[in-house]
């Protein structure tokens, strides 16, 4: 394949985030097709057209429809509120194009088993989600250190993901606090992070116990002073859990947590060391290894550089440090690699689902107050 064609619904954060990626993926991977990016969707067309021109777009429309019989589309990415991800990934499979839809899938466990069952339904369509933080090169160096049993017989991670978006109880309220179009609170919006680490790491989660709670339950309405709505989805998430290999682990997540702003940090302890990696330092993995003098043990910190996979295609120095944004591009190279049916990294919609099983549970444990399988 030498171009593919590529349209965009949604100009947020995340829309802007997937249109930079497409517009440096062939400059860093030299080994992917050129993307030609065809039309930019979002619903106000005077802000859409903007958007077309400031993110290298040649049309812009207000119908995600449009795209779907499009001849010049082959890929579609999906950055669209929660609540549309069942209906245009699954119309986009349908229409044979491509998918790269930012996380959480859905709203419910049942809309993500929907798009999973559409994916395989689809005549050879490769299916993408927005888990970039696993494209990290420290993060896969740390899955490496584990592989060759650098730190021993693992048995024990623990993990957390802070921010505070939604840490001021005066900030309004929005539609993004209701489960009927925003569905699941900062399970769907920061633990899905932590879990598609600790399942790289560690390997997929069987069973958890969790605590899930709202704290700040009623917010002022925006434009209606002495007003309030309720917020129906969390605020923080907590669980014990037990991985199929037999290790145990301990998830944190809060929304709401005063001064994170991208605290999404983990530790792996071993029986002959422990890593652990925090974001907000995503160029940095700690190593100890317990060796040598006692005295002279301590943690050693490995700085990315290009001996780690992929930091090389963006920066040829180590040390200077990669950022979000490139670890977009990252994913979306994996996403092509998959289209062209090359080995990939790349999170399927198949082992999303794995994902979005377990953020469920999350839900199902804390409701019915019991320890739950993960099937």
């Amino acid at each position: 394949m030498d171009r593919i064609g590529v349209a965009l619904i949604g100009t947020g954060f995340m829309g802007k985030c997937h249109a930079m990626a497409y517009g440096a993926v062939k400059a860093v991977f030299g080994d992917v097709p050129h993307v030609d990016r065809v039309t930019l969707c979002d619903m106000d067309a005077a802000h859409t057209k903007k958007c077309a021109d400031e993110f290298g777009f040649a049309r812009h429309t207000t119908d995600w429809k449009s795209l779907l019989t499009d001849p010049a589309v082959q890929l579609i990415s999906i950055t669209s509120p929660n609540g549309l991800h069942r209906e245009m990934a699954v119309a986009a499979l349908e229409a044979g194009k491509h998918v790269w839809c930012e996380k959480p899938m859905a709203l419910s466990l049942a809309d993500a088993e929907a798009m999973t069952a559409a994916a395989a339904k689809a005549k050879g369509q490769a299916t993408a989600l927005g888990y970039g933080y696993l494209r990290n090169p420290a993060l896969q160096h740390a899955k490496q250190l584990i592989r060759n049993g650098a730190i021993g017989e693992v048995f024990d991670f623990r993990g957390s993901v802070d921010e505070d978006y939604m840490a001021d109880p005066a900030l309004p309220w929005s539609w993004r606090l209701t489960a009927k179009d925003a569905g699941l609170g900062t399970l769907g919006d920061l633990t899905v992070h932590l879990v598609s680490l600790a399942q790289e790491l560690m390997g997929n989660i069987a069973s958890l116990s969790a605590m899930v709670d709202v704290v700040h339950g009623e917010r002022p309405l925006p434009g209606q002073p002495g007003k309030t709505a309720r917020v129906e989805n969390d605020d923080i998430a907590h669980a014990l859990v037990r991985f199929a290999s037999g290790a145990r682990g301990v998830l944190s997540s809060s929304r709401i947590a005063h001064g994170r702003k991208n605290g999404l940090k983990i530790e792996v302890h071993g029986s002959k060391g422990i890593l652990w990696l925090d974001n907000e330092r995503m160029n940095e993995l700690n190593l100890y290894i317990a060796e040598g003098e006692p005295a002279a043990r301590g943690f050693r910190r490995i700085l990315s550089g290009p001996l780690h996979p992929a930091y090389g295609k963006l920066c040829p120095a180590p040390g200077h440090g990669l950022g979000f944004n490139e670890l977009k591009v990252i994913e979306l190279a994996e996403l092509l690699y998959a289209i062209e049916g090359k080995p990939s990294q790349s999170v399927d919609f198949k082992r999303g689902l794995e994902i979005e099983k377990v953020i469920h549970g999350f839900a199902r444990s804390a409701r019915d107050g019991a320890w739950v399988t993960i099937a």
